[in-house]
């Protein structure tokens, strides 16, 4: 498997001056204040998302949100008056766009070249693109046709009219998985839970400097990349909603790891309304589905069906849940018909697990399937009764095999669960940041944890060799990256500790 080159790291300092941003601009905007995303990237295609700004870097401001209560809060979450939402939390005389970390978005046009790397007599050119008001500024592109298993080169254009210069310059790159025939070491990671209150460094969250030392082939992000729920400011409005978007992906320290890292993103309950959303809700004036919306056509990567399956190689193939679209309300008593994942997700899930022929099976949900969670309070996931029937019927097919591996994100505490006697193993890679870890006691270690830690860190995954014959590694590392526990197994799914 060919895997792109990252430059080391020396330290975080060192990372906060690097820029993706190799030429100044030529005039005053737009800029690429987000950067870019990629998205579901398979053996042969991926997604492309860009916006246009009308600052370089989000805004350097001592404007801050007011601080409001959790009663005025949850108040102003029932109300459905745009205009008075959009001012409850600014301060008199501040606008929105002048709050410190503000990135607001301009009309204009982008052009997209790309090429494999070290090819770029190949590049490929896409034609000046406008920007879309109504989505954020944003542009989407679909690049099919592409190498399986190559690292691609990106170059995005700036400028604001036809008539003008181009303002701004971006770089990044992307890499395609690779196909079923091939076979070589992979290096991947999977977070979860991180928002730009509880960030920890001034440029971002540390796991991100700290991924980019890991030379990722891949990166998943699990949900909840955002609260709306959460203060500073407590999103009831569609503006606010992206307003927390533009502050978070401005942040140096994410904007630099996704120009160079392929990736993808999972949703969950805080990115589309607030804790435990289900169908049928409305923060302020915004929907449920309209929550969907903004998540999987604007401020992402897009795709019609938001779950999928990828192979990365011949060893191993990754299935990404959708654990919001489908889902039964969470208050439904538990039946066979109550649902997170729905039926034709779940039948797509189970008949691709038992066609795939790859060494290991990795399935990646929003939420725990085997936890174990919180036994008061929490009725959203497959470990929780409110969801058990279904929880069982999965838990009961995948049992059926030896080397299928769940991980989750969701939970804020890191662990590994195995229950003696099972094929069933599940890894919760834990929030973003020390400070976003929580809600479970270091003390209460149950039977089937293998491991457990209730601070920061992310998840890393990698397919080595030993004698030719592949080997499955999770690691839970900190938020610096070191790692603090570690499963492996061999190709048989059998674990080696």
């Amino acid at each position: 498997m060919q895997i792109k080159t990252v430059l080391p790291l020396l330290a975080l300092s060192l990372l906060a001056l690097l820029s993706c941003n190799t030429e100044q601009p030529a005039i005053d905007g737009p800029y690429f204040g987000n950067g870019f995303r990629n998205g579901w990237a398979d053996e042969h295609s991926v997604v492309i998302w860009t916006r246009l700004t009308t600052i370089p870097d989000g805004r350097d401001s001592d404007h801050q949100f007011l601080e409001i209560s959790r009663e005025e809060s949850d108040s102003l979450g029932k109300m459905t008056d745009v205009a008075v939402l959009n001012r409850s939390q600014l301060p008199e005389g501040v606008s929105l766009e002048e709050i410190q970390g503000a990135c607001p978005g301009t009309d204009g046009q982008v052009k997209l070249r790309y090429y494999p790397e070290n090819r770029e007599s190949d590049s490929r050119e896409l034609d000046w693109t406008s920007v879309d008001p109504a989505r954020n500024f944003t542009v989407q592109w679909k690049l099919q046709d592409l190498a399986p298993g190559t690292s691609y080169q990106l170059e995005f254009l700036a400028r604001k009219d036809a008539g003008s210069a181009v303002s701004d310059t971006f770089h990044g790159t992307f890499q395609t998985a690779g196909g079923a025939e091939m076979a070589g070491p992979l290096n991947f990671s999977i977070v979860s839970c991180h928002d730009y209150d509880r960030k920890d460094h001034p440029d971002g969250h540390k796991i991100y400097a700290a991924m980019l030392e890991d030379d990722l082939d891949f990166y998943i992000h699990t949900g909840d990349i955002e609260y709306y729920d959460k203060p500073n400011p407590y999103a009831f409005t569609e503006e606010l909603m992206r307003f927390k978007w533009d502050r978070l992906f401005a942040l140096p320290l994410q904007r630099d790891f996704y120009a160079r890292t392929t990736a993808y993103f999972m949703k969950d309950d805080h990115d589309i309304l607030y804790d435990d959303a289900f169908p049928g809700m409305t923060y302020g004036p915004v929907t449920f589905e309209r929550g969907l919306e903004i998540f999987d056509e604007e401020q992402f990567p897009s795709r019609d069906t938001t779950y999928t399956t990828i192979r990365w190689g011949k060893d191993l193939q990754i299935w990404i849940l959708e654990g919001r679209r489908y889902r039964s309300k969470n208050t439904d008593p538990d039946s066979p018909a109550k649902t997170i994942l729905g039926e034709a997700q779940k039948q797509w899930l189970f008949n691709t697990l038992q066609a795939s022929d790859a060494t290991f099976k990795v399935i990646v949900s929003a939420s725990p399937v085997l936890g174990p969670d919180r036994p008061r309070g929490k009725n959203d996931n497959h470990s929780n009764k409110a969801f058990q029937t279904e929880g069982d019927e999965i838990r009961a097919f995948v049992n059926q095999f030896d080397n299928i591996f769940f991980c989750n994100g969701d939970r804020h505490w890191q662990y590994v669960t195995h229950f003696e006697d099972t094929n069933l193993w599940e890894f919760g890679c834990g929030a973003g940041a020390d400070e976003h870890a929580g809600g479970w006691s270091q003390d209460n270690v149950q039977p089937e944890h293998r491991f457990l830690r209730v601070k920061g860190g992310y998840l890393f995954g990698q397919v080595t060799y030993e004698n030719d014959q592949p080997q499955l590694h999770f690691q839970h590392r900190d938020v610096d990256g070191k790692t603090v526990h570690e499963e492996v197994f061999d190709s048989s799914g059998a674990p080696l500790q």
